[in-house]
C-alpha cells in the first residue's frame, strides 16, 4: 500500500512503482491508472513525481510536447524535402527521354528523305517513274 510512505522521503514513495509522490502535501499514493493525468483533487501537475523524484508532471509534459513537436516537424521537412528532390528528378528524365526522341525523330527523317531520293534516281535511271 502507498500511503504507508506518506510524510517518509519521495525516493521510498517511488520505489513501489504504482506509487505516486506528491511534493506539495508529502503523501505517497496510488498512481490512478485509469487516468493518464493524476487529476487536481489529488495532487497538482507541478508537485507530482512518479517515477522519479526530479521530474515533476508539468515539466515532463513540456518537455515530451517540445520533443515530440520537433519530431513532427524534422519528419515534416525531411518529406518536403524528398517529395522536391523525388518530383525534380523526374522532370529532368522526362527532358532528357524527349530529347532523344526528337533526335531520333530528325534523324528517321533524314534516312526516309534520302531512302526516297534514292529509290527516285533508281526509278529515273530505268525510266519506272
Amino acid at each position: 500500500d502507498c500511503r504507508q510512505y506518506t510524510n517518509r522521503s519521495c525516493e521510498e514513495c517511488l520505489k513501489n512503482v504504482t506509487c505516486l509522490w506528491c511534493a506539495s502535501s508529502g503523501r505517497c499514493v496510488e498512481y490512478p491508472i485509469r487516468r493518464v493525468l493524476p487529476p487536481a483533487d489529488l495532487c497538482e501537475l507541478r508537485s507530482a513525481r512518479w517515477g522519479v523524484c526530479w521530474v515533476n508532471f508539468e515539466a515532463l509534459i513540456i518537455a515530451m510536447s517540445v520533443v515530440g513537436g520537433t519530431i513532427l516537424i524534422m519528419l515534416g521537412v525531411c518529406c518536403c524535402c524528398c517529395c522536391k528532390k523525388k518530383s525534380k528528378k523526374p522532370d529532368k528524365d522526362d527532358e532528357r527521354a524527349a530529347r532523344e526522341r526528337e533526335k531520333r525523330r530528325v534523324r528517321q527523317e533524314e534516312r526516309r528523305a534520302e531512302m526516297k531520293s534514292r529509290h527516285d534516281e533508281i526509278r529515273r535511271k530505268y525510266g519506272t517513274m
